[in-house]
């Protein structure tokens, strides 16, 4: 008869429920992978095939039963460490809708919005569009893939371990995110400044001309040169955004060297 110990079963179970919750923490915020389309048992599916997947060639887990005290102090870390994973890929994305919200705003397509399922509100449309070009520009670059390969990698920087991780990684990530949301304002930089041109110009001509109804002509200049000037720009905007997601992450990757407990280790020799 094959008898099995409570420490060989808690051992299973530390193997397999550690590494899960860091990975579940990453599908719930990273993006693509949280989208709200995506069915929850498909997610949790997901979660748990890469979780079977990575439990050969991960460190060894710490010898703690998960059900105790110190075992739920483990998997709120590893929650945190993959919240904190994924919200440095999220804010690329959102630096891409703070660029959408500008360039709206400057054509007047302030006030057109959209229902968006990812963020379960009222987006506008020019945002919308932008992030549509952004998931397929980031799915085409195998962006979800890498992302997964970075929590993969995860676990040799930052193993499951009693030691608790370093809160550098916090402040690294604050730091990074202002300027991730530099870059993703510079995406709009172009389309802002042709659009500040046509509004100079439809001054000047309403100077020269104080007869000329603007309103009546106004918008549809201005909307018609938006849509001129995305459409020129979007050939362009794949390479920018190719060049933006590797900033990110190359933030993710400061971040988890910040969160490392002694810098410059790698793992367990």
């Amino acid at each position: 008869m094959i008898s099995i110990s409570s420490a060989q079963l808690n051992a299973w179970i530390a193997l397999f429920i550690f590494p899960l919750a860091r990975i579940m923490a990453l599908l719930a915020t990273a993006p693509i992978f949280s989208n709200a389309t995506l069915p929850h048992r498909s997610r949790i599916i997901l979660g748990l095939v890469i979780a079977y997947a990575l439990a050969p060639v991960l460190p060894p887990m710490p010898a703690v039963p998960a059900g105790s005290w110190v075992g739920l102090a483990i998997l709120a870390e590893q929650v945190l460490i993959g919240l904190i994973m994924g919200m440095t890929l999220r804010i690329i994305f959102a630096a891409i809708d703070l660029a959408g919200e500008l360039i709206g705003l400057q054509m007047g397509l302030s006030f057109a919005v959209f229902y968006d399922p990812q963020s379960s509100g009222q987006t506008p449309v020019v945002t919308e569009f932008l992030t549509l070009f952004a998931s397929l520009i980031f799915l085409a670059m195998d962006g979800h893939l890498m992302s997964l390969a970075a929590l993969a990698e995860s676990f040799q920087m930052l193993p499951v371990t009693l030691e608790p991780f370093s809160v550098k990684g916090i402040a690294a990530l604050l730091s990074k995110a202002g300027a991730l949301f530099s870059a993703g304002i510079m995406l709009s930089l172009p389309l802002v400044a042709a659009l500040l041109i046509a509004n100079l110009a439809l001054g000047v001509l309403t100077r020269m001309a104080p007869t000329l109804n603007l309103f009546a002509i106004g918008f549809p200049v201005t909307l018609a040169a938006g849509f001129l000037v995305l459409l020129l720009s979007l050939p362009y905007m794949a390479a920018a955004l190719e060049r933006f997601y590797g900033e990110g992450f190359n933030a993710l990757e400061i971040v988890l060297r910040a969160s490392m407990p002694k810098p410059g280790n790698l793992g367990p020799q």
